[in-house]
């Protein structure tokens, strides 16, 4: 049985009224992706909200980091999949497909990313995000200091947690009003 054919469980405006700048975003999907995303679609019944979604997604997949934007789409997956989040494990296991080339890592990080055979840095930041997202209340210096000990440095620190945490919310959200990924997503990259 193929997923749901809708948005969201929520109805949204046949046309909803944007902002230049957020018409001008979902112009640019189409143009780039060939389709607008679910979850900006879903925003669109908030237009406030989308607003700040995208600002808030822009800086943290898209900004400077230490982190390579393949290691933010990876924390996105192992959070999601911690959270069985289907919309982000659908979405964002697409986009590891596509930046890393290679389609069994972004399956190996949607089911259990710990049979992934990653380098050290990268199974630390997934083991912290994976702990964060399980069991925040037992997260410490301990587990900072594994992330120092495989190189990586307080602001790269800082946004891994604000990558996890940003994905937390997130998940929670698309799981509240049962938002259904793009179909195109599961095709692509494989």
């Amino acid at each position: 049985m193929p997923q749901p054919d809708h948005v969201m469980a929520l109805p949204l405006p046949e046309k909803p009224e944007l902002d230049p700048d957020m018409q001008a975003l979902f112009d640019k999907c189409v143009e780039k992706l060939g389709f607008v995303p679910n979850v900006l679609q879903a925003y669109s019944l908030r237009p406030k909200k989308l607003r700040n979604f995208a600002v808030v997604y822009n800086e943290l997949m898209l900004g400077e980091s230490g982190l390579s934007k393949l290691e933010r789409e990876m924390i996105a997956v192992v959070v999601s999949s911690a959270n069985h989040c289907y919309y982000c494990l659908v979405a964002h296991g697409q986009a590891v497909r596509k930046l890393s080339g290679d389609p069994e890592l972004g399956e190996m990080l949607v089911a259990n990313y710990r049979v992934a055979p990653l380098e050290p840095r990268r199974r630390a930041m997934l083991d912290f995000a994976w702990k964060l997202t399980k069991e925040p209340m037992s997260v410490g210096e301990p587990d900072r200091e594994a992330l120092r000990a495989v190189g990586f440095s307080a602001e790269d620190i800082f946004d891994i947690a604000d990558t996890v945490g940003f994905y937390n919310m997130s998940n929670r959200l698309a799981t509240a009003v049962d938002m259904i990924p793009n179909r195109e997503y599961h095709s692509q990259d494989r």
